[in-house]
């Protein structure tokens, strides 16, 4: 049995396969995850209903998994930031979050670094999140 609380087969094989500097979108309910993902990415579907399972909850699922050092979210042009985006903030801190336009974080989304790509039920506008893996802390491994 696995020690983590991480159990999606799926998700766990894609981040075992990605290493520092590798990236994982966290889409909305909205996002094109058919046409806006790199290349290389796993798409996985965790959209059962509108509001189950939102990226805030996976994403606190994944901060526990894998370390991650920035962040990139999508905003709109001229508005207020969202509110999701500063909740990622928070949750983040102290990794920086960068924002980026719609089609600015569509392009990064389809950048060949994009390992995995979680597609929730967030039904919040712009709650698209663009994780970029870290490197483990030193004394975090512990050899056999």
């Amino acid at each position: 049995m696995l020690l983590t609380e991480l159990t999606h087969p799926g998700i766990l094989e894609a981040l075992a396969g990605a290493g520092h500097g590798a990236r994982v979108l966290l889409a909305d309910g909205h996002y094109p995850a058919g046409t806006a993902t790199g290349p290389h990415a796993r798409i996985v579907h965790l959209n059962l209903a509108p509001g189950t399972v939102d990226v805030t909850t996976v994403l606190d699922v994944l901060l526990r998994a894998v370390p991650v050092e920035s962040a990139q979210v999508m905003a709109p042009e001229g508005e207020p930031e969202p509110p999701a985006i500063a909740e990622y903030r928070a949750k983040l801190a102290p990794a920086p979050v960068h924002t980026l336009t719609r089609f600015d974080f569509y392009d990064a989304a389809r950048s060949p670094d994009v390992a995995l790509a979680i597609v929730t039920a967030d039904i919040r506008t712009y709650a698209n999140l663009l994780l970029t893996i870290g490197v483990r802390a030193e004394g975090t491994l512990t050899p056999r």
